[in-house]
């Protein structure tokens, strides 16, 4: 008479509850990593190449819901301006309220208040084409973009009457890393080159966390379902037939 394999034994039940455990943490992660990142970021396209290299032209950025108030310079921004065209648009901060904005100085560079700026992301050796003097107007900000040569930024809206600075409230973003193609994944690094400037450089948001949550979510919820099959194929092959 054949004796039917045990399946119910100690190891089979701690088996059980474990990749249980596993399925319910991955859930609470992945889902709400999701969650989160919806209630924190935005997820925006960028069609032209005016923020290349750091953003090329067609990538999805994910960009943080921040106020106005807490932007910095060097933060890469989505704005909207009646002036602008009344349109989403991604630059970068180069001037907040009260800075003096020129270039170039004699290496090429960006200068703020005096004090040269540099800027590793660009795409060309100058940090402008042409020569330009701003002064921001208090609760404004200078946008560029990092294709000098190629973006239509401030610099195109010297003679309005901001002097090409639109409001802090017009941000309605940071962007913090870009998402889409698969090769250019990865966060975008805070200039250090305002760093050294009043008020500093900001802080990244959390967007590696919430990209580690859902992940790891996803690597328990899959290796928790596969246990059991995996264990019965196993458990199948290490019992002897009785007779």
């Amino acid at each position: 008479m054949s004796e039917a394999p045990r399946t119910d034994d100690g190891r089979g039940r701690l088996g059980s509850v474990l990749s249980g455990l596993a399925v319910a943490v991955g859930c609470v992660l992945f889902l709400g990593g999701f969650a989160w990142g919806a209630v924190l970021y935005k997820p925006y396209t960028v069609p032209t190449d005016s923020m290349a290299p750091t953003v090329a032209p067609g990538a999805r950025v994910l960009a943080q819901r921040v106020d106005g108030g807490e932007v910095r310079r060097g933060d890469v921004v989505v704005f909207q301006d009646a002036v602008w065209g009344d349109m989403p648009m991604v630059k970068r901060v180069v001037g907040i309220g009260g800075d003096k904005v020129g270039c170039c100085d004699a290496q090429g560079r960006l200068t703020v208040n005096g004090e040269p700026v540099d800027e590793a992301y660009l795409s060309g050796k100058d940090a402008s084409y042409e020569k330009f003097q701003a002064s921001v107007p208090r609760g404004k900000l200078f946008l560029l973009g990092d294709n000098r040569h190629a973006s239509v930024d401030s610099r195109e809206h010297l003679a309005d009457a901001e002097h090409g600075s639109v409001p802090r409230s017009a941000v309605d973003a940071r962007v913090d890393g870009t998402v889409w193609p698969s090769e250019g994944f990865g966060m975008l690094a805070r200039p250090q080159g305002f760093a050294k400037l009043p008020g500093g450089v900001s802080q990244p948001g959390p967007m590696t966390l919430l990209v580690t949550a859902v992940v790891s979510g996803a690597v328990l919820i899959l290796g928790g379902a596969a246990y059991g099959p995996l264990a019965r194929r196993l458990g199948r092959r290490q019992v002897p037939a009785g007779v």
